[in-house]
């Protein structure tokens, strides 16, 4: 969920690697908010969100499909570039984004991010710590706890080395994800008694619900390759058990994909 001006925007992913990198991208947007803060609360905050992204990153290759994935984007990208219609200027600054994102990601080699935490015994006991409930206190990591007490000059270069791998990952995910939100302009819809339900053409694997400001509602999104239901809640007070809207409820619909080389 984001704010966009005047609308509130809710994402639907349908696929593992597009709800795995909607995951990064919160994690990227909420380290750099930790990062910035220079007391102790910050600095922990940073370390449980880097080590979280860590976590995220090391369930899968994300760089190998990443690569993929902007390999193809480039050569249908470079197709479209011999049509009249086309924006040559946005067209190019797209593709320079998607070779130097991918020349970045090249860059790093066979090694993982995720390494890092099996080559640091620092890290490792943090991380090892942070599952548990209060588990990362001064008494359970003393060398944390001293590490702390540092100054953040000392604390910022610390992380800056341990983060300087996320940064093409960062950078592929952001491209990645803008790529496949601007694939379509949002439609206006309404949900006739708060339901809307939807029979797509192709599968799309972002679903985007943007609602009015204005409007204490939200979406109950349950879509499949074939179907699409929407069923909107009204939010009202949240110590109270929320019910389905019965009004019209106006709104804007995305559905988002990367383009194929089978399209």
């Amino acid at each position: 969920m984001e704010r966009s001006g005047e609308w509130v925007v809710f994402e639907q992913p349908l696929t593992e690697r597009v709800r795995a990198f909607l995951r990064l991208e919160f994690l990227f947007d909420e380290f750099a908010h930790f990062r910035a803060d220079d007391s102790i609360a910050g600095a922990r905050a940073a370390m449980k969100t880097f080590l979280d992204i860590l976590s995220v990153i090391g369930r899968s290759d994300l760089r190998t499909d990443l690569m993929k994935d902007f390999a193809e984007q480039i050569a249908i990208f470079t197709r479209l570039r011999s049509r009249p219609q086309v924006d040559a200027v946005q067209l190019d600054r797209v593709l320079a984004d998607l070779r130097g994102t991918g020349a970045a990601l090249q860059k790093l080699g066979s090694a993982h991010p995720s390494q890092l935490l099996r080559e640091n015994e620092f890290l490792f006991a943090v991380m090892n710590r942070s599952a548990i409930p209060g588990g990362t206190c001064a008494f359970d990591l003393p060398a944390y706890h001293r590490w702390l007490a540092r100054s953040h000059i000392e604390i910022a270069a610390d992380i800056s080395t341990w983060t300087a791998q996320l940064q093409p990952f960062e950078q592929a995910i952001r491209l990645y994800l803008r790529l496949m939100r601007n694939s379509t302009q949002p439609s206006e819809q309404v949900a006739e008694g708060g339901v809307f339900l939807h029979t797509p053409q192709t599968f799309h694997p972002l679903i985007r619900v943007l609602i009015p400001q204005g409007m204490d509602v939200y979406p109950e999104v349950s879509a499949g390759k074939h179907r699409i239901s929407i069923r909107f809640m009204s939010l009202g007070d949240v110590n109270v058990r929320n019910v389905q809207a019965v009004a019209e409820i106006p709104f804007r619909l995305q559905m988002c994909s990367i383009r194929s080389t089978h399209d």
